[in-house]
């Protein structure tokens, strides 16, 4: 009788080719089978099969995205949010026009730019999440935890906006929009429908923006952030909805939420393209696109313009939220991110351009209709998409049909990019610990409950006021201070050199010497300028007239220190917990952990510290870590 014994050799080959100047690595398995027979055991056959999964060098396996359009949809939904559609456009106005593009697009190819390719390159390269990847060099862990509080904080209120366009897709439904007139129970006796003259009088309020503020949201029933009042259970029915959607998507990792993003990543481009359609044909739409588009470069000599550019720059792309490591942590290792970064960082660009057109011709409509300047009606932020653009497209022949599309239009903007921020905080902690990969679809199920109930108090009569705190502190000043600590552990501790040859592992061609300028100094130069600048310019929290109290601003600024002070916290912790000396410690927490073998060995030389300098250095032999100071 034959006994057949059949086991699995993972061997790993490098094959190089040389097809478009890059290396490309198969990665193989050899099934050998065996057989048995009286005489003894011999080889009878061998074949190549595919794996199931991609091995980083170190024979890890992990999940990867079951197609390569997976990830780049997902990194594109994740980095076109609803600040594309609200934020730039308004800036660019407000900044010059189209002289507004020339700041933006030079911080975007020294820091915007750079940064993504790098968040994408470590996540590929060490195939961990926000914090797993810091093994490279441990003492830089802390800013792991700081992005994945960011993107937990950031769920918090996050998800209350996709609530609020849900809520208002459901009110489409009907004949006549509930934002049109004034004789609603909501509505107060300020509440007017002489739109010729609203806008142009203090003391009235429009049908849209009471029912928003009293209808939807109902301020008018609290006095202030101590005065919160139960959850709304209409909101918290919406919320609900989106917990529920965002965990199906999450539950089972990649595999599902890369289906999910074929929709939510799509969609927004066919609602903005046919709003813009029809937004062109209204009267006054082109005098509203020309004031998008003028050129004033005077407005250039104007530092805040520079300013407003870089914050644009640095929230846009995503970078500092944890997201682009998880997301590129699923890819095959030898996918081409550098290609990646350049795609998706531009889609993301030339989205918040276009958006641009489709705004301001409805902008440039209700200017016209009501017969006042365009600067009375263009703002930014929530107001925006929930009070200004319904109001327009209240006055379009089938309303309720195009209130239907933009509301659609946000909910996927809003979902995948909510999506996004979940997949950071899951797939950081999971791989931080490794017990939790097991429980993915408990664990999943624990983050999206507890961010529900956190969430409840941002859908209160007084909830407006604890969002827009969140909104104010959660992911500001924390945001650029996690991604300066990020550009400084990769460019002057882990080494610039070394980035790049596990980038050349990868893709089989070494960043040029631009990319690596950029990592060393610029980018970290251009950070520390707007960590500064975000503290210089900072102003406390407000909501329209209201102005928090001293007491709220102070709770807005724990939760911003909370996040950020995982940094030092986590450094101090790490250099107590390693053994040996001082200079031993500092070795430890300096090289990654793959070589600290090396440094029990005692084959690297040990630091000296320089008082004058308060700088540390460490020679390299053979091929140890490179500590470039």
């Amino acid at each position: 009788s034959l006994i057949v014994v059949r086991f699995m050799l993972n061997l790993f080959y490098k094959l190089e080719k040389k097809k478009f100047d890059e290396k490309h690595f198969l990665l193989e398995t050899v099934e050998l089978v065996l057989v048995k027979e009286q005489n003894g055991v011999q080889f009878t056959s061998s074949a190549l099969v595919s794996p199931s999964g991609q091995t980083h060098p170190s024979g890890e396996e992990r999940e990867t995205w079951g197609k390569k359009i997976d990830f780049l949809l997902s990194v594109i939904g994740f980095a076109v949010d609803l600040a594309n559609v609200w934020r730039f456009p308004y800036l660019c106005y407000k900044n010059g026009g189209g002289a507004f593009l020339v700041p933006y697009l030079f911080f975007m190819v020294i820091a915007g730019m750079p940064l993504f390719y790098m968040e994408l390159a470590l996540g590929q390269y060490n195939r961990e999440g926000a914090a797993g990847v810091w093994k490279i060099c441990p003492l830089f862990k802390g800013v792991g935890f700081t992005v994945i509080l960011i993107s937990l904080y950031v769920g918090f209120y996050y998800n209350v906006i996709i609530a609020w366009a849900l809520f208002y897709l459901f009110s489409s439904f009907s004949g006549e929009l509930p934002w049109i007139h004034c004789n609603n129970t909501w509505n107060s006796p300020n509440c007017s429908d002489l739109n010729s003259t609203l806008l142009n009088d203090t003391y009235k309020t429009t049908p849209a923006l009471e029912y928003f503020e009293r209808g939807v949201l109902h301020l008018h029933e609290s006095s202030g952030i101590d005065d919160l009042g139960l959850p709304r259970w209409q909101l918290t029915s919406c919320l609900a909805v989106v917990i529920v959607v965002l965990y199906f998507s999450l539950w089972k990792g990649v595999k599902t939420s890369g289906k999910v993003v074929w929709i939510t990543a799509t969609m927004p481009y066919v609602v903005l393209t046919v709003l813009l359609l029809r937004g062109v044909t209204l009267p006054g739409a082109i005098d509203g696109i020309k004031a998008y588009l003028s050129v004033d470069f005077l407005r250039l000599c104007d530092a805040q313009v520079w300013i407003e550019a870089a914050t644009q720059i640095c929230f846009s792309l995503g970078v500092g939220f944890g997201v682009l490591i998880a997301f590129s942590s699923y890819n095959k290792f030898s996918n081409n991110c550098y290609r990646d970064a350049i795609i998706t960082s531009s889609i993301n660009s030339l989205t918040s351009f276009f958006s641009g057109f489709v705004i301001f011709s409805f902008l440039g409509y209700m200017s016209h209709k009501h017969n006042v300047a365009l600067d009375k009606v263009a703002t930014d932020g929530p107001g925006l998409v929930f009070i200004i653009y319904p109001e327009a497209i209240a006055t379009l022949p089938g309303s309720s049909v195009w209130a239907v599309i933009f509301f659609i239009m946000l909910l996927t903007l809003g979902i995948d990019s909510a999506m996004g921020g979940m997949e950071s905080v899951i797939t950081g902690l999971i791989d931080e610990f490794k017990f939790l990969h097991k429980h993915r679809e408990l664990f999943t199920l624990f983050i999206v409950v507890s961010t529900f109930l956190i969430s409840l108090s941002c859908v209160t009569n007084g909830g407006i006021y604890v969002f827009t705190l969140l909104d104010h502190f959660a992911a500001g000043t924390s945001i650029l201070f996690g991604v300066l600590i990020e550009a400084i552990g990769i460019a002057w501790f882990y080494g610039v050199d070394r980035f790049s040859d596990d980038i050349q592992e990868m893709i089989g061609q070494r960043p040029g010497l631009y990319w690596r300028l950029c990592w060393k100094f610029v980018s970290p130069c251009f950070l520390l300028f707007m960590v500064v600048v975000s503290f210089a310019t900072f102003n406390p929290p407000k909501y329209g007239s209201y102005y928090f109290p001293t007491w709220a601003t102070m709770v807005g600024w724990c939760l911003s220190i909370s996040s950020m002070i995982m940094v030092p916290l986590y450094a101090f912790y790490k250099f107590c917990s390693l053994p040996g000396s001082f200079c031993d410690k500092l070795a430890y927490a300096i090289t990654p952990e793959t070589e600290h073998h090396l440094v029990e060995r005692g084959e690297v030389r040990q630091f000296t510290v320089s008082v004058m300098a308060a700088f540390m250095c460490t020679a390299e032999q053979g091929r140890l870590h490179k500590f470039h100071g």
